[in-house]
């Protein structure tokens, strides 16, 4: 790290007992050179003959059903990319390419990323017809999953550890459960309980780096799936 700080000729990193942090002059530098390590890596990667170019879609766990419900419209007829689902309500780091192109709840405001709103998303309490009134809660933290548990207080009969087995727990008739209303809506075995809740509505984006987004293969899932979630 000095010898780069001297041949550079700049201060780049602020020395600490916990580790190193960037300096200002740090920060500007991997700005500049974002992007760098993929373009040298598709330059310099011989592609393998028939092999489709990867997309890595990341998104949370409703989101990514309904796209994994329409995977053929994204992959395209004949199939002209290979997607790989990253499932996650946690944010992937697009700049340091641990996913192609994600759909996250806000507009993206990071240096170096660019942005497409979709479908505004709303909530529901949904249920089947003859669930019982008991509340299906999960444990992965999100706005809808708070919401829930503050009103299902000790009226909750089953917990999961992850948002689609508590999908499920509501399919077998086990209670009520908060959905997006396009994945609610769409499944005719469901029945809304509630009207939208206002407070958990938000606009959802597409975003990808803005190095990447012009590639052919990432622009046509980008617009594919603009299509879909429009």
């Amino acid at each position: 790290m000095r010898e780069l700080e001297r041949a550079m000729g700049r201060e780049l990193f602020v020395r600490r007992s916990h580790g190193y942090d960037l300096t200002d002059a740090g920060i500007e530098l991997m700005h500049e050179l974002e992007g760098v390590a993929s373009d040298i890596s598709r330059a310099t990667t011989k592609p393998s003959e028939g092999n489709l170019p990867l997309i890595k879609v990341s998104a949370g766990t409703w989101t990514s059903l309904a796209l994994a419900r329409q995977w053929q419209d994204i992959i395209g007829d004949p199939a002209d990319v290979r997607l790989r689902f990253m499932t996650s309500e946690a944010v992937l780091s697009i700049k340091r390419r641990e996913a192609s192109i994600a759909i996250r709840n806000s507009r993206p405001t990071e240096h170096g990323l660019a942005g497409r709103k979709l479908a505004r998303n709303e909530f529901a309490v949904f249920s089947t017809c003859e669930a019982r009134e008991s509340w299906i809660i999960h444990s992965v933290d999100t706005p809808s999953s708070r919401w829930a548990r503050a009103r299902a207080g000790q009226n909750a009969s089953l917990e999961a550890s992850y948002p689609r087995l508590a999908l499920d727990l509501a399919l077998e008739g086990a209670g009520q459960i908060v959905l997006p209303t396009f994945i609610g809506d769409r499944d005719a075995r469901l029945e809304r309980r509630s009207e939208v809740i206002p407070e958990l509505s938000h606009d959802a984006w597409l975003v990808a780096h803005d190095d990447d987004r012009h590639l052919p293969e990432i622009r046509r899932v980008i617009d594919r799936i603009t299509k879909l979630r429009a």
